[in-house]
């Protein structure tokens, strides 16, 4: 019987059955950062626990380590405890990996798992961070987890699952001239909303999504999340491979044929069924912004803000009057008429090197806007940051008047020195515009890095296909 993706990687994982659609996973990729993990090691130390597989684990500090100089030490007292958690948790397990705060390799676990080779095509990759789906990118099953559920992977390399629904996403076409896979995310957010995947996981399917680079494709897995699916899928191909290729821990010479055969048999076959299939067409995508408090509050770059009392739903019209107030905007507001107080370009989402390259180009030779308060490129590793710098692209980015930064999650989460303050509006590459999400009070405004990157030069939303 034909499979899709998602059911063969169910079922070279399953264990065991459970109950109807439920089973035990075995998991092979643990990646562990400092917010999520303190509460389960103290829970396999009071039960008296040993760590199942060390070897399966990746940890690293990424939620709210300080994107300033490492040498002026951590200043807020949570974020210090959690980072040194984690540090003393992590000491005994010589098996792991462990990237540390500030060490080079240090970095936002989505962004270093990938570069590194450590994510591969047919894993399971569970992480308590719900954006872990990032990594369905490379046909990989990886999901978001809770704390407890952390302690149960520490300690039995396992998970009671029940099993999700296969929902097909196919693209058609080609993206326009400044239309990038942040759009394409959104525009997919917008079409079936916030809960419209519940229940399932995507696989994006489509020429279009084919034509993605493999750091697009991450994009538009991440954000998988923000339509209600458990994660998201992209079967391999040719650029799957040609990115893992000679990466750190990918297989070696010896062993690449081998993974290579068993890596490209991880494709939907033909006539598997879904429970749900949309078709969207590439072309009809355009740069998208949000300019509410949710993913799916989101309009063209060229439109205005919406009006709530032409929505017939009183609880969905009671939403938009909500995210209304707390906005600061009126019905029939222009979004390019938005004036900016931060920017922000960074986050799991898009803080790869490729991203970074997109906004150096768009600002190389300009200059941000004056009345900016702040504007921070954020790059997502050690390792990104390092190849922007032999690339002279920092150099672009402080000439242009951003402020060029360490590592981290930084703004996206405002889990660190990096937020908004009540009132301030922020153009941002992150995931969420949830209320608070980037700083009590914050406003956010989710888009493309090359619309951030021109909004940070006009002072206002602005459309990128202006600049190009």
């Amino acid at each position: 019987m034909p499979s899709t993706l998602y059911d063969k990687l169910w079922e070279s994982h399953k264990i065991h059955d459970l109950d109807k659609d439920e089973a035990l996973i075995y998991i092979d990729k643990h990646l562990i950062n400092e917010v999520t993990s303190p509460q389960a090691f103290a829970g396999m130390r009071a039960k008296s626990r040993k760590v199942w597989s060390e070897s399966s684990i990746v940890a690293t500090a990424d939620h709210n380590t300080p994107t300033t100089d490492p040498e002026a030490g951590v200043s807020d007292d949570l974020a210090r405890a959690q980072i040194d958690a984690l540090d003393d948790n992590l000491k005994s397990l010589t098996g792991a990996e462990y990237y540390p705060y500030p060490s080079n390799e240090q970095g936002i676990v989505h962004v270093i798992g990938p570069e590194l080779g450590i994510t591969q095509p047919g894993l399971t990759i569970v992480c308590g961070d719900s954006h872990t789906s990032t990594h369905g990118a490379f046909s990989a099953l990886a999901f978001g987890i809770g704390t407890s559920d952390v302690e149960h992977v520490l300690a039995t390399q396992t998970l009671a699952l029940k099993k999700s629904k296969n929902y097909r996403i196919s693209v058609s076409g080609c993206l326009p001239a400044g239309v990038y896979a942040k759009d394409l995310a959104l525009h997919v957010i917008k079409r079936i909303g916030t809960a419209g995947a519940t229940g399932h996981v995507i696989e994006f399917t489509g020429e279009a999504v084919r034509a993605l680079s493999m750091e697009a494709r991450m994009t538009l897995c991440n954000m998988a999340i923000e339509a209600g699916a458990r994660t998201g899928l992209v079967g391999v191909d040719e650029t799957t491979l040609e990115y893992l290729k000679d990466r750190p821990k990918s297989p070696s010479q010896g062993l690449w044929p081998e993974a290579v055969h068993y890596w490209t048999s991880l494709n939907t076959d033909e006539g598997a069924l879904f429970h749900k299939s949309l078709a969207l067409d590439a072309g009809e995508v355009v740069p998208l912004v949000t300019w509410g408090t949710s993913p799916e509050m989101v309009v063209s770059v060229t439109d205005v803000v919406p009006n709530p009392g032409l929505i017939d739903d009183p609880i969905r019209r009671a939403g938009f009057e909500r995210a209304l107030t707390y906005m600061g905007l009126e019905p029939g507001q222009r979004m390019q008429d938005l004036r900016l107080d931060k920017v922000f370009i960074g986050s799991c989402t898009n803080s790869r090197i490729e991203d970074l390259r997109i906004v150096a180009d768009l600002v190389k030779g300009c200059r941000i806007a004056e009345h900016l308060k702040q504007a921070l490129i954020v790059p997502g590793s050690g390792a990104v940051k390092r190849q922007a710098e032999k690339e002279g692209l920092d150099k672009i980015f402080i000439e242009a008047g951003f402020e060029w930064r360490r590592p981290g999650c930084s703004m996206c989460l405002g889990m660190n020195e990096d937020r908004l303050l009540p009132g301030e509006r922020c153009a941002s590459t992150s995931n969420r515009n949830f209320e608070g999400r980037q700083g009590q009070g914050g406003r956010s405004h989710l888009m493309s890095p090359a619309m951030a990157a021109v909004s940070a030069l006009n002072g206002l939303i602005t459309d990128v296909r202006e600049y190009l």
